[in-house]
């Protein structure tokens, strides 16, 4: 069986950066498997907008997704067990502690190595708060 890379995130207006953070997470390893965030999971910025189902079908459309999967609504480790990652895959802009993580994986006998995402996609809306401000900044414009 192949490396099984896990990448999460919340997903909210699917750009440019969240495909690029994807693509580098699958070349990690063989299988990639998307956790999206729980709407009430999400608690270092406001809450999203679109429905988490809905940012649910939109990540599992996404042809280099081999499985994506809803958190859980009450522990972010609850499905690790379950999906059981060799590897889980940070952002580069993600605020999980690198360290924190591998210590809390290892207290919970879960062996899986943590990877940061070094590189960005640049570009001018390759982030789900640059997409609202510009919505926003257009919105007023008027």
């Amino acid at each position: 069986m192949g490396k099984k890379v896990l990448a999460t995130g919340t997903f909210e207006f699917l750009h440019p950066g969240h495909i690029h953070y994807l693509r580098e997470a699958k070349k990690l390893g063989d299988e990639l498997i998307v956790l999206v965030a729980r709407d009430s999971m999400i608690r270092h910025k406001p809450k999203p907008i679109i429905p988490e189902k809905q940012r649910l079908e939109m990540v599992s459309a996404l042809k280099l997704v081999d499985k994506a999967v809803l958190g859980s609504d009450e522990d972010m480790y609850e499905p690790l067990y379950e999906l059981r990652p060799d590897i889980v895959a940070l952002g580069y802009d993600q605020l999980f502690n690198e360290e924190e993580l591998k210590r809390e994986f290892k207290k919970r006998n879960l062996n899986i190595e943590v990877v940061r995402i070094k590189s960005k996609k640049d570009g001018e809306l390759c982030s789900s708060k640059k997409i609202i401000d510009r919505i926003l900044s257009r919105a007023y414009e008027n």
